[in-house]
Parts: C-alpha cells; structure tokens; sequence
C-alpha cells in the first residue's frame, strides 16, 4: 500500500513542477502582451506643420453658398499663409490629404522649439510621433521632416 501512495505522489509533483514550469511562460506572454499593447497606440503621422489657430480659421472661410468647398480649395496656399513663427503657440499637423490634427500642450512645446530652431520657412514638413485622442494627437516626438516640394509630388 505504502508503494500505491508513492506512485500517486510522483505524478502530482510532476505536475506541479510541470504546472509552475508553465505558470512563467504564461506571466511573460503576458508581460509580453502588455508591453505590446502600450506600444499599439503609437502612431507616426508625416505632414505640414501649421499654425493651429490660423488654419482653423481658413478651414472656416468658406463661401456659405458654394456646396463644392474641397474642390474651390488651395490647400497648399493656406498651408503656406499659417505657416508657423516665433511667436506661434498653437500648432496643428496637416497631412497630405488635408486631415489635420491638433498638437497637445507638450506637442506645442516641441514644435515651437522646432520652430524656433529652424528659422522661417514658407513650408515646416514634419514627422510625428505619438498617440491619437480624438483629434488631437499626445506628442512623443517630433522632427522635421521631408524636403518642401513633398506635398507637390505624387507618391
């Protein structure tokens, strides 16, 4: 009987051996997981850096007659009229096809450094790191970016 009870203990120690063995691939994969999916918000955007506040008010003037805005538009002219300045506090991101999103507080930081580092331009390209949020992008990192005919070119 005494050699029953061994053979029953045997077993359950291999699998609680087996069992913690497979306890710490679960807790990694899971690590693994998290780390993943804080990653999965990052996003990259790469467009023309404006001022926030005079692009917002040129989307706005518009013709309250004419149902055919987008077509009546230039946007590269606006683009180029809000460029940003020294003095620019509020920044905003125009992509290619005309989407724009707003830089958070900490964006605007590091944009008006950017700015300010570079001197005026009559085009700031940029590339964006970060999270989206509505329509306002969380800012990690921002550089500057393609060279001033890109919004031209066809890709």
């Amino acid at each position: 009987m005494r050699r029953i009870v061994q053979n029953i203990e045997t077993p359950d120690a291999t699998a609680v051996s087996n069992y913690s063995g497979e306890s710490a691939m679960v807790r990694r994969l899971g690590a693994l997981l998290c780390v993943a999916s804080g990653l999965a918000g990052i996003e990259t955007w790469s467009g023309a850096l404006v001022d926030g506040k005079c692009y917002a008010a040129e989307e706005r003037n518009v013709n309250p007659t004419v149902t055919l805005t987008a077509v009546d538009r230039d946007r590269g002219q606006e683009i180029r009229y809000c460029s940003p300045n020294a003095k620019t506090k509020t920044f905003a991101l125009v992509e290619r096809d005309s989407t724009r999103f707003d830089l958070d507080a900490g964006g605007n930081a590091k944009a008006a450094e950017l700015v300010r580092k570079s001197g005026k331009k009559p085009l700031f390209l940029v590339t964006v790191t970060g999270e989206l949020n509505g329509h306002t992008i969380t800012v990690d990192t921002i550089s500057a970016g393609e060279p001033e005919d890109a919004l031209n070119q066809e890709r």
